[in-house]
């Protein structure tokens, strides 16, 4: 963080020094908390200098969350190559990375924060959605969804949402046991589709004939196994 020294900086330099600055105060401590001097004397300048670049609070942290919008939207991005279930344990590991490291900025963006209920703030929201929605259907190979399919994979995001907000409640369930078990519900969601979906089943067919044992789909299946044997099981070893 940039504190106590003054120096010239363009008017785009400044504003996203700022930008910068609030975010890393949020990473910390809700929005509604951070007041704008703080911000200020974190950035080395003065209050009436930031209102210079910055129109009200609500724009500065409208800004600020649209910069971590763009940095979440890019945690879905992942090359298509390898098994889908290692694919989606990676997406998840990044996105956990995001909301362990700006958990109260993570709250306020996906709540509405102290511009809640706000057009800017909301379609920020969407975005973010649709960006994992897209990336999602890219790892499944396909562009235009069956109506079930889109209902899984849009279920499955706001899961995947609703569950980090959870999480960030006193992280009560291991970090890595969550981000896997996120990849066993979009399979669990994706099976029963299937059995309604002719598209969701051929999918679904094609996820396990490339997916080895030891990975977070074959372990789903050794899991449910022993669950309707009554046998306990040891899963293989799981991979990075």
């Amino acid at each position: 963080m940039t504190t106590g020294v003054r120096r010239r900086m363009g008017v785009d330099e400044r504003r996203q020094q700022l930008i910068g600055v609030a975010l890393e105060l949020f990473s910390s401590r809700s929005p509604d908390e951070v007041s704008i001097d703080e911000i200020a004397a974190a950035a080395g300048i003065s209050r009436p200098l930031v209102y210079h670049y910055f129109p009200g609070k609500q724009s500065l942290y409208e800004a600020a969350l649209r910069r971590a919008a763009d940095e979440l939207a890019e945690r879905f991005l992942e090359p298509r190559e390898g098994p889908l279930g290692a694919r989606l344990l990676r997406v998840m590991g990044r996105f956990f990375d995001f909301v362990e490291d700006h958990g109260p900025g993570f709250s306020a963006l996906m709540r509405g924060g102290p511009a809640a209920g706000s057009s800017t703030t909301n379609a920020m929201i969407d975005g973010v959605r649709q960006a994992a929605y897209e990336q999602i259907l890219s790892h499944l190979g396909v562009e235009v969804p069956s109506a079930r399919l889109e209902l899984v994979v849009r279920t499955w995001v706001s899961l995947a949402e609703a569950t980090a907000l959870l999480w960030l409640d006193g992280k009560r369930v291991p970090r890595t046991e969550l981000e896997r078990q996120l990849v066993h519900d979009f399979a669990a969601l994706a099976a029963v589709s299937a059995a309604y979906d002719e598209e969701v089943a051929g999918i679904v067919l094609r996820a396990l004939e490339q997916e080895p044992p030891d990975g977070p789909f074959g372990e789903l299946l050794i899991r449910l196994a022993a669950l309707t044997t009554g046998t306990p099981t040891v899963p293989p070893q799981r991979q990075p």
